[in-house]
């Protein structure tokens, strides 16, 4: 990694927001300073998309699926919910990708929720996070800015899963799962929102979740799954909010 300034000392390397951040201008966006960022080689270890990154080809492709869906909304921020057929199936890279394609953008933030709990993301993008989103609704004292990490990635922040791996289908239908959702969607003008969510083909969490979010695209892992998984993972969602399929190999 290359580093700005030291973090905050014993966070190894995990930085927390603040009230600050809210309300951000497109010029404070690109004047935003992380505290650390990840290195050229830490990205193409993790597979995440850059601008410097030598293929360009999965960077265009998901630079075009980024401009698709902005033109689909006339530019509007939105709350994207990326679900796979199946556990494996490519939905962290999709979405952890698709957050970066929107992070590219120097006049736009992006965050990305790990709401799948039981293969937890967290150390795709950073290290040791004590709260997250389980804890956040377990827990109504924890806040937002507890829970919004800073990633590494410039305009890019991470709500990890979280410590908590028993959750209930009654906790994305709590008022407080309403509030979250409704707070990342209003609170920053320029931030656009993706949910990494757990495969639709094997809970009932991505369907839930999808009520909650204004699209979903469903990942399908190309050679992995049956015709038949794919045509009923596209009925369970809502027609109105399913934006596409994306085949990952």
């Amino acid at each position: 990694m290359d580093f700005d300034q030291n973090p905050k000392e014993g966070s190894r390397n995990i930085v927390r927001l603040d009230e600050a951040e809210d309300r951000l201008s497109r010029q404070q966006i690109r004047e935003m300073a992380d505290i650390y960022h990840l290195a050229v080689e830490d990205l193409d270890e993790k597979k995440i998309i850059h601008s410097k990154m030598r293929d360009k080809k999965i960077l265009n492709v998901f630079r075009e699926i980024r401009t698709k869906l902005m033109q689909k909304v006339g530019g509007k921020n939105f709350t994207l919910l990326v679900t796979s057929i199946s556990q494996g199936g490519g939905a962290t890279f999709v979405s952890t990708n698709l957050a970066a394609s929107f992070a590219l953008d120097h006049g736009k933030t992006a965050l990305m929720v790990d709401c799948n709990i039981y293969a937890p993301s967290n150390d795709q993008l950073i290290d040791g996070a004590d709260l997250g989103f389980s804890d956040y609704l377990q827990d109504p004292s924890i806040s937002m800015e507890e829970i919004i990490y800073a990633t590494g990635i410039p305009r890019l922040r991470l709500v990890p899963a979280g410590s908590a791996t028993d959750l209930g289908p009654e906790y994305y239908t709590s008022y407080r799962m309403q509030q979250f959702v409704e707070e990342l969607q209003g609170r920053y003008a320029d931030r656009y929102v993706v949910i990494d969510a757990p495969p639709i083909g094997s809970t009932a969490d991505a369907r839930i979740l999808a009520e909650l979010c204004d699209f979903v695209t469903i990942v399908v892992p190309y050679g992995m799954v049956t015709s038949e998984q794919v045509k009923t993972a596209i009925e369970s969602v809502p027609s109105d909010k399913l934006v596409g399929v994306i085949f990952n190999n």
